[in-house]
This record gives structure tokens, C-alpha cells and sequence, in this order.
């Protein structure tokens, strides 16, 4: 069944075609979430207030865009709320284990390899943090993998080239400012 059909479905009261699209979406919903929060609690309550508030105004959607694309605005523009919030920043540095580069990548690799993994992705955040919103939006939504192009559009209200031109720039400030760290990239 199509989402569409299962939207019909929803519309009429089936929660359970609701239910199968939330199966379908809600992994791709936290992992938006999770891409402006870099928190897995955080993002989990947006995914989760996101599906909540997508149930309510599901009689709003339209169908000019894909569900999948609707749920998404709905989910980015919570997430860039909730991050923007001074609660949550405050939570972010009093959380015990809300550092996303608390654990090394690889469990087996040696402790000098795990440091300079650990030091390099911190690096990578810390470029990552300095774009101005318009260039780390897009390029976030882009690295989640999770929508394409045309979908990143719709759901940051920009055209598909000036989205294609902020991710290629954010990532050229990206190896600029870690090439001035001392850090070589391919």
C-alpha cells in the first residue's frame, strides 16, 4: 500500500494506516532529528512530538508534496526550535553522556587511534558549528541521508541548485578550517 493510500486511510480514522506510516518513517524522522539536536533523547522526543503533531493536522496535508517530505518540515522545524531553545542548551552541557564524541569509533582500535578519532570528529563539529545556518542546514540534511535533494527543498523552502551550492560550500569551509587545523583531506 502507498502512503498516499495509507493517508486516505488515516484520514478516515484508521489509526492502524496511520500506525504503518509511522513504521515506515519514523527512523528517518529521529535521524533528521537527531542531525540538528546530536542528541538521541532529544531527538527522540522530537520524532515522537513530530508523528504526534503530523496525526493532528494530517486533515491540513494537501498531497502537493510526498508524506514522507510533509513529516519531515514538521520534524526540522522542531528540532531547529528545540535546538534553538536555552533549555536545551543548558541540558546539553549538564547532561551526563550528551557528548556525541564520548565513545570512539572503533571499540578495538588502540587508545592513540581512538584519541585522534575522537579529536578529529570534534574538529569536524566545531567547523560544523561555525557556518551560518543557511550553509549547516542543508549540508546536515544532506549527510543524514535521508532525503534528496528536491526533498531538502521542500523541507527548508529553498531551490534544489542554491541547496546543492550551500552543501558543496559548507563542505569546501569545512576542509578549509580543518586544513588550517593541521588536518589533511583527501
Amino acid at each position: 500500500m502507498t502512503d498516499e493510500q495509507l493517508v486516505a486511510l488515516a484520514r478516515q480514522g484508521d489509526t492502524s494506516a496511520f500506525g504503518e506510516l509511522v513504521t515506515r518513517h519514523h527512523a528517518v524522522v529521529f535521524r533528521t532529528a537527531f542531525t540538528v539536536c546530536r542528541s538521541r533523547d532529544e531527538a527522540d522526543e522530537v520524532a515522537q512530538e513530530a508523528l504526534i503533531q503530523a496525526w493532528r493536522k494530517l486533515a491540513t496535508f494537501r498531497a502537493q508534496a510526498q508524506f514522507k517530505t510533509w513529516l519531515l518540515r514538521i520534524a526540522w522545524r522542531l528540532a531547529v526550535a528545540r535546538r534553538r531553545s536555552v533549555w536545551a542548551r543548558l541540558r546539553r552541557f549538564v547532561e551526563p553522556g550528551a557528548d556525541p564524541v564520548a565513545e570512539p569509533f572503533d571499540a578495538g582500535a588502540s587508545p592513540e587511534a581512538s584519541a585522534a578519532s575522537r579529536e578529529l570528529l570534534r574538529a569536524v563539529q566545531d567547523q560544523v558549528d561555525r557556518l551560518p545556518p543557511k550553509l549547516r542546514e542543508p549540508l546536515l540534511l544532506a549527510m543524514s541521508g535521508d532525503c534528496t535533494f528536491e526533498e531538502m527543498a521542500a523541507v527548508l523552502g529553498a531551490k534544489t541548485g542554491t541547496l546543492k551550492w550551500r552543501v558543496m560550500d559548507a563542505r569546501q569551509r569545512i576542509k578549509r578550517g580543518l586544513a588550517a587545523r593541521g588536518y589533511e583531506w583527501p
